[in-house]
């Protein structure tokens, strides 16, 4: 499959999924999720010390992502890092031959297990994405020139089941001016509210990729609901979990990843997919949902949003 910036500029419905670095050091499972999806995907994002919980290096495993035929999406947040060590793993990025980087402000580091640690937040995700215009352009925050520029592509988040609406619009715009070539949204579990998302959204000039849940459980909607904000998952998904049963809940999280994909496909440019504690599952749902043949090829019979 192309690369993500080869897909975007040719018009490809985009693929994309998460692969959770461990929480240590041992990378095996991280390795054998990301080989399962090669072929199947056209960029695999690995995360930043998501929910404020210590999890391997990004740029390791964007690297560990790229040697196995990958290209990479890292995630970096302004939780963790100064404008001096963004600046650095930026420029770190190229060299290792990483090209996409997904600019996120962070959670607040309350929200983890280390709650007595200090969060930086010297840049948020905006300013994040001016400074790798920045130094896509060969110059540094201090508007100083560099020693070889970047070529990164810098992608942003977005909330599009956000109540109210109007400020993650307002924000995302902002995201735009700022830089960024591709939105991945935050979890959708409610069509309705996402097309109302998507009937501005269709005004931005960037691709808007929807990301897709994997519930592999009662218990983790239920953790959805509770501890993160701007996602709920309906209520006539708790009962289709809770009918299931502890044998039947991960196939019942697989109908409803399905349903959604389903409902949301034709309306925004690409899907991303989300399973947390269940990544050996994307590429059956990808399967499953037509997105990719069995053999691993990505079709192209899906419409997007912007053409």
């Amino acid at each position: 499959m192309k690369r993500l910036k080869e897909a975007i500029t040719s018009g490809e419905f985009l693929l994309t999924a998460e692969c959770l670095p461990p929480k240590g050091t041992d990378i095996s499972r991280f390795r054998d999720h990301a080989e399962r999806l090669l072929g199947k995907v056209h960029a695999v994002n690995v995360n930043d010390n998501p929910a404020a919980i210590v999890h391997a290096s990004p740029l390791a495993l964007s690297k560990v992502l790229l040697d196995i035929g990958h290209d990479p999406v890292c995630q970096i947040t302004g939780r963790d890092r100064n404008r001096l060590a963004i600046q650095s793993d930026l420029l770190g990025l190229q060299i290792l031959g990483v090209r996409n980087v997904l600019c996120l402000t962070g959670d607040d580091i309350t929200v983890g297990d280390q709650k007595e640690g200090k969060a930086v937040f010297d840049l948020e995700s905006v300013e994040i994405l001016k400074t790798v215009v920045g130094l896509n352009e060969g110059k540094d925050l201090s508007g100083k020139p560099i020693e070889g520029a970047t070529s990164l592509l810098p992608g942003a988040a977005v909330s599009p089941e956000a109540e109210p609406l109007a400020p993650a619009l307002i924000q995302s715009k902002k995201k735009i001016e700022a830089g960024a070539r591709f939105f991945q949204t935050q979890a959708i579990f409610n069509p309705d509210r996402f097309d109302r998302f998507m009937e501005e959204a269709r005004k931005f000039s960037v691709k808007i990729i929807a990301g897709v849940f994997l519930l592999r459980s009662l218990k983790t909607a239920q953790y959805v609901n509770e501890h993160i904000p701007g996602i709920r998952v309906p209520e006539r998904f708790l009962q289709k979990l809770e009918r299931a049963g502890k044998a039947g809940e991960l196939e019942a999280g697989m109908e409803i990843a399905l349903e959604l994909i389903e409902s949301i496909k034709r309306k925004c440019d690409g899907i991303h997919l989300m399973a947390v504690g269940a990544e050996e599952q994307i590429s059956v749902i990808l399967e499953r949902a037509g997105l990719v043949s069995s053999g691993g090829v990505g079709r192209r019979a899906v419409g997007g949003a912007h053409g």
